[in-house]
């Protein structure tokens, strides 16, 4: 056999283990679910005196939950140091402008995340960013508000997992993406609640 001839079928085998190698690593994360859900803005107990009473009507945020898994078959390492979560969202709100909607992106990066089924990441869309996307209202429901939602999970810049609420492959690729809309919990005022159930956030860099 000649030598090119050995070195491309090397290399094909190369690539073939590569392949199953990452399939079989991925295999260990999974989206369970995809819940976009309206949650009103919470409301704490506080004076300011009576001079300085503020009087608000809540509005409703656009919660989007996402539970996952990580369940390898090595006992160890028992924590991963992080696992960065990419949000797609696609608002139900056609224009000429976005005449699918508009896809708005998020990415949060979850920290000391146990093996386990059952953990949970979270995203937010503010009261005032849905009334600007949907003409000064705010949806009624989650239906009304999304066409659908995607999310990825990647490990170290490596994509282990992705799933959509409706949909299927990497639909958000095809359109035009809209950043800066999309907050994680500790950016709303729904930080310090549940604060057991979802997955730690990694604290962003001093000065930014």
């Amino acid at each position: 056999m000649k030598t090119s001839t050995i070195l491309r079928l090397l290399a094909v085998l190369s690539i073939s283990l590569s392949s199953a190698a990452a399939q079989q690593s991925s295999k260990d994360f999974e989206i369970l679910k995809i819940i976009p859900d309206l949650a009103t803005t919470p409301e704490y107990s506080f004076s300011f005196g009576p001079k300085n009473k503020k009087v608000q009507k809540n509005k409703d945020w656009l919660e989007l939950e996402v539970s996952f898994s990580w369940q390898p078959k090595a006992p160890k390492p028992e924590f991963l140091d992080e696992l960065t979560f990419n949000y797609y969202i696609l608002l139900n709100n056609k224009s000429r402008e976005y005449p699918q909607g508009t896809l708005l992106t998020g990415t949060v990066t979850h920290v000391a995340i146990p093996q386990a089924k059952g953990l949970n990441s979270v995203m937010y869309v503010s009261p005032r960013t849905l009334e600007r996307f949907f003409e000064g209202k705010i949806p009624t429901t989650a239906s009304a508000a999304v066409t659908d939602v995607g999310v990825t999970i990647t490990k170290q810049g490596q994509l282990v997992a992705e799933a959509s609420w409706k949909g299927r492959g990497q639909w958000w690729s095809a359109l035009q993406q809209v950043n800066g809309y999309v907050l994680n919990k500790n950016e709303t005022p729904f930080a310090p609640l549940a604060w057991d159930y979802y997955e730690a956030i990694k604290a962003r860099p001093a000065g930014m």
